[in-house]
């Protein structure tokens, strides 16, 4: 292309030369392939609002706690001290991304994204049947305030509201959980102010997303879009215009042979350009805008169906399908962050398999040393933290691994409950004749409804004999 055609590389499709925003209005899509979004859309949603009411040995299936650092997946339950495999999984979930991206390009936008998914196949659905089509809707913009406009929008904006709503208490039940959530909800207001002001806050930022800023989120604000430009290459299959074969545009006219005169397949009737959610052009290429919806190939071969054309002048291709007529390879950097994905997801399940349901930490009292007395005994002060990943209660004792020594305890029933935290002193003995150059390695042995559940190695100190 010449550099004057580049030109629209220059700015999003939604700002205009002055910086405006340029409001979209896309035409109603339909199609075998959004036909397919839907079912998956719609099953992605169904799980989303049912997974927090979904209970596993009394535990909501999916609970994402951030306040008390409580972390429930797939009915496992997870703590701080497993931050490492939260990590692990967070960078599995980057890798998968980028190796997914440089295979199927931006797919994952336009058909699994939730943000996609609520505004093309809830907002922007309820604005089709209110609103009516692209050509409507752009008439109803443009028309003076009367009394139409006000009871469209109006009902418009009331069912946003109700659905932003109905978002926001979901994506809360994931955070602060179910019950709690409708405690929120049914108890005195004045017990409850905080989590109400959330729920507003909530509501209101899903409402401007859906019904203010909407493919803004994916050109300009979803940093996603932007890593597009390095992840992809002339090998990612991608939602593509094949110019070889659409180019020269011209004006369909019946029984001509377009290929004799110089014409290519495209017949320029900009249903593409009109069907596209981000309002891009996509014969000019791929673009960053450009979510992989794949409305366009739905209209494109509806299209090229009804004058008689091969379908698939717009299809998932890659530039060099394009150009070579060649299918997808599996380059030296595709078969490389394949082989750290599956690497990653084998460490995650190591780690998993492998995680302990205890974890304890012993440690010397801070600013205290060693004490003596005239028992002929040296004693340390030593404070435990216990930790309990399971669903069970336990009566904790501590003993140690050698008959010399003792432990005293400053509370004589430690209690640990389930999925709790227990943080309590104890004492060690030790006599002198048990020291070796002041200070002596030891074993704890940590013992949960008279089972051994961990053992924990310090040092204990005493004085230079």
């Amino acid at each position: 292309m010449s550099e004057d055609k580049e030109g629209f590389r220059d700015r999003i499709s939604t700002v205009n030369e002055k910086g405006k925003r340029v409001w979209v209005f896309p035409k109603k899509p339909k199609g075998k392939f959004f036909n397919y979004r839907k079912l998956t859309s719609y099953s992605l949603l169904a799980l989303l609002f049912a997974l927090p009411h979904i209970k596993v040995h009394g535990d909501q299936f999916l609970l994402l706690n951030v306040i008390e650092r409580k972390f429930i997946i797939f009915g496992y339950i997870f703590w701080p001290q497993d931050f490492y495999i939260f990590a692990i999984a967070s960078i599995l979930a980057v890798v998968f991304v980028i190796v997914f991206t440089i295979i199927f390009g931006r797919i994952f936008c336009g058909w699994v994204c939730p943000q996609t998914i609520f505004m093309e196949m809830i907002f922007r659905r309820i604005e089709y049947w209110i609103e009516g089509d692209y050509t409507h809707q752009k008439k109803l913009d443009s028309q003076a305030w009367n009394g139409e406009k006000i009871r469209k929008r109006v009902l418009k904006h009331s069912i946003f509201w109700i659905i932003s709503f109905a978002i926001a208490n979901t994506f809360l039940a994931y955070i602060i959980g179910k019950d709690q959530l409708w405690e929120i909800q049914t108890d005195n207001v004045g017990n409850h102010v905080g989590g109400l002001i959330s729920i507003a806050v909530f509501t209101t930022v899903f409402y401007m997303v859906f019904s203010r800023l909407r493919e803004q989120v994916c050109t300009t604000i979803c940093p996603y879009g932007r890593l597009q430009g390095v992840l992809l290459d002339p090998n990612t299959m991608v939602v593509a215009y094949d110019y070889k074969r659409g180019e020269e545009r011209a004006k369909f006219k019946k029984n001509e042979d377009r290929a004799a005169i110089g014409k290519g397949d495209c017949i320029d009737c900009k249903l593409c350009v009109h069907v596209c959610p981000t309002g891009i052009d996509i014969r000019n290429g791929t673009q960053l805008e450009c979510i992989n919806c794949t409305a366009c190939i739905d209209e494109c071969d509806t299209m090229m169906e009804g004058v008689g054309l091969k379908k698939g002048l717009i299809r998932f291709v890659s530039e060099n399908g394009i150009k070579n007529g060649t299918n997808f390879q599996w380059t030296r950097r595709v078969k490389a962050y394949v082989v750290l994905l599956f690497g990653l997801l084998a460490l995650l399940i190591t780690l998993l398999v492998t995680r302990q349901d205890f974890q304890a930490t012993i440690f010397r009292q801070r600013g205290t040393t060693y004490q003596t007395n005239n028992s002929g005994y040296i004693s340390n002060i030593f404070e435990i933290n216990l930790s309990n990943k399971t669903r069970n209660n336990y009566n904790v004792n501590l003993k140690l691994d050698d008959n010399i020594g003792k432990i005293e305890l400053v509370v004589h029933n430690l209690k640990l409950k389930q999925e709790a935290h227990l943080k309590d002193r104890f004492i060690v003995k030790y006599p002198y004749s048990a020291m070796e150059n002041g200070k002596r390695n030891i074993t704890i042995i940590i013992l949960g409804n008279g089972k051994e559940i961990e053992r924990v190695k310090v040092r204990f100190l005493g004085p230079l004999m």
